[in-house]
This record gives C-alpha cells, sequence and structure tokens, in this order.
C-alpha cells in the first residue's frame, strides 16, 4: 500500500475567520512590535488624524501604520515600495497590517506626516528598556560615524568657484539680455511693437535660474561665516574677561598673546567651503572606513556598556567630534537622569576646555588626547606606567594620558570599541542604514531617531522581555 499525503489544496476557502497571530512562531519579532506598539503612547499622531475632514474614505489606523514602519525598519526595511510589497508577500508583514495592504504613496505620506512624532517615540522605548533592566549606566561610550547624504558630492560647488561662476553666469546673462533687446527691436521693426519676439529665452531662464541658486548658497555659507565668527568672539571675549581676573587676583600679568577678538562683519568663507545644491545642509566630510570623500553627515551615539542600549544620539553637520562630548553628556542627564560612572570616547572627542567643562565633573571621562594605531592596544599611546605622576600643574592631556596608563583606565578603555563599534556595525551592515533617504538636517536626525528606536527595540526583542511579563511583574496598585 502506498503512502498517502496530507491533503494539499490552494483554493480550499476558510471557514472561520482565521487568528492572524497563528500564522507566526511564538515569540516572532512581528508579534513582539505588535504588543509594544499597543503600550505606546500615540496621542500626537492620533490628534493630527482626529482634527482631519471627516469626509472622504477612512484612513488607516495609526497604530497599524507605527507597527508596520517600526517593523520595516527593524529588519532594514525602509523603503516605502518596498514595505508596501512586503504587505502582499511576508506573512509577518501581513499579520502586522491585519492582512491590509496600504500603497506605498500613503506609507510615505504617514512617514513624512508624523515623522517628527515618530522620532519622539525613541524616548518612550528608551523608556521601556530602563523598566526592563537594559541601561545600567556604569560605562557608556561615545563614537561617530559619517551617513552618506541623500546628495551627490558632484552637486557641491566651493565658495572660490562659486565666485568664478557667479561672475561667469552673470556676463552670460548680461550677453543673452543684449541679444534679447537686439533681437525685439529687430522683430518689432518687422513684425510690429507687441509682436512675437518678446518672450523669454529659455537659455536666459535657464542660467538665471542657476544664477539665483549660487547666490542664496554664497549668502547661506556668507552666514555660517559670519555665526561662526561670532561664536569665536564670544569665546575669546570670555578668555579675555578670564585672564583679565586672573591678572587682577594674582597681581601678575600672566604670559602668552591674548587671544583675539574677530570681527564677525569681516568674516568670510573660506575658498573651499562647500555647499550642495541637493541637500544645502549635507556636507563634503572624508568617510572613515573608506577615507573617501562624500556627501554626508556625522551620526553621533553613546551606547550603554551593559546591553548596547543607545540612550542619546544626534546628526551633525560637523565632520569631526570635537564639540560633541559636552552636548552628547548633558543628553545623556536628560534622558536618563544622571550621568554615567564612565564615560568614555576616542580621541577625536578630546579637548582640554571640554574634559574639564564643569557639568561633566560627575562621570569619570576616559579620553585620550593622542590618536590611537589601528590594531594596537587600545589604551593610551605610550602606555606603561609613567616614570612620574603627573604634578598640580601638568596640562590636562598629561593627566589624561597619565589615568590611561594605570591598570583601572586601561581596562575601562578597553571596553570602549566592544562598546560602542558593533553598534555602528549591526545598523550599517545588519539593517542597511548606509544612507539616509531624507534630506535636510532636521528630517536626517528624525530619520535617524528611527532608526535609533528600533536598535533599542530589537535589543528589548532579544532579551526575553515582553509587556505581558513586565505587566504580571508588576506590582497590583492598591485602590
Amino acid at each position: 500500500m502506498a503512502k498517502g499525503f496530507l491533503p494539499y489544496e490552494v483554493d480550499q476557502r476558510l471557514l472561520l475567520p482565521p487568528d492572524l497571530r497563528e500564522w507566526l512562531p511564538e515569540g516572532h519579532l512581528a508579534l513582539f512590535v505588535l504588543d509594544v506598539v499597543q503600550t505606546l503612547d500615540l496621542s500626537a499622531i492620533l490628534d493630527v488624524h482626529l482634527q482631519k475632514d471627516v469626509r472622504g474614505r477612512e484612513g488607516y489606523n495609526p497604530r497599524m501604520m507605527v507597527g508596520l514602519l517600526t517593523y520595516a525598519y527593524c529588519v532594514g526595511i525602509p523603503s516605502s515600495r518596498k514595505i508596501e510589497k512586503a504587505t502582499y508577500e511576508d506573512v509577518a508583514f501581513r499579520v502586522l497590517t491585519g492582512n491590509q495592504q496600504p500603497d506605498h504613496t500613503s506609507i510615505a505620506q504617514f512617514r513624512k506626516e508624523h515623522l517628527a512624532a515618530l522620532a519622539a517615540l525613541f524616548m518612550q522605548v528608551l523608556r521601556l528598556c530602563q523598566k526592563a533592566g537594559l541601561v545600567k549606566l556604569g560605562h557608556v561610550a561615545l563614537d561617530g560615524t559619517k551617513v552618506q547624504a541623500n546628495a551627490s558630492k558632484h552637486k557641491a560647488m566651493s565658495y572660490a568657484r562659486m565666485n568664478e561662476t557667479e561672475k561667469k553666469l552673470q556676463d552670460e546673462v548680461n550677453r543673452l539680455l543684449a541679444e534679447a533687446e537686439r533681437v525685439d527691436a529687430a522683430e518689432d521693426a518687422q513684425y510690429g511693437k507687441g509682436q512675437r519676439g518678446d518672450e523669454l529665452p529659455a537659455e536666459l531662464a535657464r542660467r538665471e535660474s542657476r544664477l539665483k541658486k549660487i547666490r542664496e548658497a554664497k549668502a547661506a555659507l556668507e552666514a555660517e561665516a559670519r555665526a561662526e565668527a561670532e561664536a569665536k568672539a564670544r569665546e575669546a571675549e570670555e578668555k579675555l574677561a578670564e585672564r583679565a581676573r586672573q591678572e587682577a587676583e594674582t597681581g601678575k600679568k600672566m604670559g602668552g598673546r591674548p587671544p583675539s577678538v574677530p570681527d564677525p562683519e569681516q568674516a568670510r568663507p573660506k575658498d573651499q567651503a562647500q555647499r550642495n545644491f541637493t541637500d544645502p545642509d549635507s556636507r563634503i566630510m572624508v568617510d572613515g572606513a573608506t577615507k573617501a570623500f562624500t556627501q554626508a553627515f556625522n551620526v553621533e551615539i553613546a551606547v550603554d556598556g551593559d546591553a548596547q542600549i543607545i540612550v542619546a544620539r544626534d546628526v551633525t553637520q560637523r565632520a569631526n567630534d570635537k564639540r560633541e562630548l559636552v552636548p552628547m553628556a548633558e543628553q545623556v542627564r536628560e534622558n536618563m537622569g544622571r550621568l554615567p560612572d564612565n564615560l568614555s570616547a576616542d580621541s577625536g572627542f578630546f579637548s582640554a576646555e571640554a574634559v574639564t567643562d564643569p557639568r561633566l565633573a560627575d562621570t569619570n571621562l576616559l579620553i585620550p588626547p593622542d590618536r590611537q594605531k589601528h590594531g594596537g592596544d587600545s589604551s593610551a599611546e605610550g602606555a606603561g606606567p609613567p616614570a612620574d605622576p603627573p604634578t598640580a600643574t601638568a596640562s590636562v592631556a598629561d593627566q589624561m594620558r597619565d589615568k590611561l596608563r594605570n591598570e583601572a583606565g586601561r581596562q575601562l578603555y578597553k571596553q570602549r570599541k566592544a562598546i560602542v563599534e558593533p553598534v555602528f556595525g549591526q545598523i550599517k551592515e545588519a539593517r542597511g542604514f548606509r544612507r539616509f533617504l531624507l534630506r535636510g538636517l532636521q528630517n536626517v536626525r528624525c530619520e535617524f531617531d528611527l532608526i535609533a528606536l528600533t536598535h533599542n527595540l530589537l535589543k528589548l526583542f532579544r532579551s526575553g522581555w515582553s509587556p505581558s511579563t513586565a505587566a504580571a511583574a508588576a506590582p497590583a496598585s492598591l485602590t
């Protein structure tokens, strides 16, 4: 007797409505996302929908759309078109949407309309990570990486070239205007005034449009140069005031040259300063991995060492990290209620002003003043005990070098790479986030908040925590 087979009828109709959750195995990420989204406060999104005109067809449930986008980012699918395709072809997506298929336009519009509100969910997920015991704040590590902007570096132009091109275009515009006037005069003589020949030539319109863009880009660069000069002027004035105070206290004239105060009105951009016409907020930066110049933003993260939870994040236009130490540490304090016991970063974050900032007095800073050799010891350059301990008058850099030479400092700093660098690897390699989809500094900041949110959510998922177990573990309220 031949062995039989299980029934196989692809056209079999379901006699009862199915429970979509049964389509996925217990403990699936999509089910976890569904449960978490039910606990999130989506009032900022829901309020927008309540204010909309009631006419027209009903829209998709915002909670479903949030779950759909969150899961899509978790599995590395940020494209609205690919998300739409997945709602037809991927069982997990069908479960998340309740077997609905929003089109890519609706998905993209929802993300665009609620981008800031979606980004704000980062803090809610971070709070869940904290409640789950995944954030200890024993050791937080900082790092930055360059993420490519949605713009080509070939669409950028330097300030010096802008000046050259502006003059060239103005000459061409003048020539075309003169030619247009000559043609107008000839046609007026031939056909009569007001007859044909009075349209704006296409070449003239194209050049005037480009001339306008160049002048706008020049004005933006000049405004940035003035703002930077104003910041340097304030810093110089503060140093001069401190210098005068110390001289008054000691009765001695301080050595060295007093800092000069720049005049913001005289500030001009450097000739090599560039502006991109596709995404003016992006900047030409050197990619740390490839050492190639790319149009990018600088992404900063602070990662807790216990479970690699992102506790602070930012996206900046600055190619180096020297100014980011204090703002990132302050964001950790704001997000978590206190500074970590230990805060480490690579030498790119070091400056004497930053590491001596009184706002960072409550954390043990581990930031080498010198760049480390790739593949070498992860402690400070010249590792080993110093010949003599630093004196009270030793420089800030020497004091930091000494801290990183002792055994406790060496062991703590060795942990930095293992804490923060794998997070960028997970974001870029595992979830394929190597390029921003959106343009403009505020938009890319919100976009990275979505990335950071999903990173933390995945850590929460893999920890075994769930809203149901958390509710069961919570003490009963007294009524």
